[in-house]
């Protein structure tokens, strides 16, 4: 049955029923009173999501749109700024700080570790005149989550803002944007909260305000000086995508129902299965264990196997696709994901099939090893 996929991919995820069913309601006015009424219950949710009490911008982009325009809305030509890079989406911060002009510290870190703070004190202690510390909360090229609070605290002490990537981990993993005093964060919509490509999220501290009505760095569509204005309407500076905002809305409406404790637990619940079920199967995972993500995970493929061969069985064999690695990387690790619209049910239809997979490429595996070790967890009795 080739119409049947299964997509464990940090990206695109899969996107329930229920919003697709949202939407196709028919099309409505981005200046209408519906869309302002929607637009308001919209940002309110996401605040929540965001755990913050500043505002929340919707962007008619992916979220390395909604990255760019945290760069560009605060960095100018010459501006110091600390990155850090873990991954390729650490990668992607000192690329896009480049292209604005910055002067780039660029702290590099061991892919499948995080970073480290004494690193980053030391770095802020050193250098007082850094504009912005760029961080990835969780980095999916590594499955590693960073220590966003811990960064939070000594940037706190510095003129620096605290910019963070939340792309892969907003409505995953438990972020506090207020509380672990993040300034800027910016998501993207077609990871944990459901939705196809095309929308991304950011929010502004006040802190992060007073840099960003200062910047004169030339910028149109990504202007949040603009953004800010027109949402005082409930409004968007320019024509926004009305069907994914009322995908988003029933998006949140789940989130909110099911109850952010309870999608937080949820995920960490399905990682620690397929953590469970890698280890039974005499896997090794990639990220060092204090780190791991419970968004997606590493497994390296065994010794003189290429991952590459066996994502290709689960993908022609069983309708299944893991994502690669990337980079040095690539054909030494495949990921699953785990986030978003993803139960038990998922994970075991996924271990059960790598099993098989493994069996296939000539791995010695003891069929039903990991799918046991997973239904334990997932019953409580590890």
């Amino acid at each position: 049955m080739k119409d049947k996929q299964y997509l464990l991919i940090p990206g695109p995820t899969p996107v329930p029923p229920t919003v697709f069913a949202a939407m196709s309601r028919p099309m409505f006015g981005h200046r209408s009173d519906d869309f302002a009424k929607m637009h308001k219950g919209i940002v309110e949710k996401m605040q929540k999501v965001f755990q913050t009490k500043n505002e929340v911008f919707v962007l008619t982009s992916s979220g390395t749109g909604a990255m760019e325009a945290a760069v560009s809305n605060v960095i100018k030509p010459g501006d110091k700024v600390l990155t850090l890079n873990g991954g390729k989406f650490g990668e992607r911060w000192t690329k896009m700080a480049a292209k604005y002009g910055a002067v780039v510290d660029e702290y590099k870190y061991r892919w499948g570790s995080a970073a480290d703070l004494k690193v980053i004190e030391e770095k802020l202690n050193s250098e007082p005149d850094y504009v912005a510390v760029f961080a990835t909360h969780n980095e999916t090229s590594t499955a590693v989550t960073n220590d966003i609070a811990g960064m939070g605290a000594l940037v706190a002490k510095h003129k620096a803002l605290l910019i963070v990537d939340t792309v892969s981990s907003l409505g995953a993993i438990e972020f506090k944007t207020d509380e672990w005093n993040v300034d800027i964060a910016a998501t993207g919509s077609q990871k944990a909260l459901m939705l196809p490509p095309g929308l991304g999220a950011i929010t502004v501290s006040e802190k992060a305000w007073k840099v960003v009505e200062e910047n004169k760095t030339p910028k149109f569509y990504f202007d949040l000086n603009a953004c800010k204005k027109n949402i005082a309407k409930w409004n968007t500076p320019y024509t926004p995508n009305v069907t994914l905002f009322v995908g988003l809305d029933a998006a949140l409406d789940m989130i909110m129902e099911e109850g952010l404790e309870n999608v937080y637990a949820r995920h960490t619940l399905l990682a620690n299965g397929v953590r469970a079920a890698a280890k039974a199967l005499g896997l090794e995972l990639l990220a060092d264990e204090g780190c791991r993500s419970d968004a997606v995970t590493a497994v390296l493929s065994p010794e003189g196997i290429s991952a590459e061969d066996i994502r290709k069985v689960l993908k022609n064999d069983y309708q299944i696709t893991f994502a690669g690695g990337q980079d040095d990387l690539k054909g030494k690790i495949f990921r699953i994901a785990h986030m978003g619209f993803a139960d038990k049910m998922d994970m075991i239809i996924a271990i059960g099939a790598l099993e098989m997979a493994l069996a296939k490429v000539g791995y010695p595996v003891q069929l039903g090893q990991g799918v046991k070790a997973l239904q334990e967890v997932f019953l409580g009795r590890n």
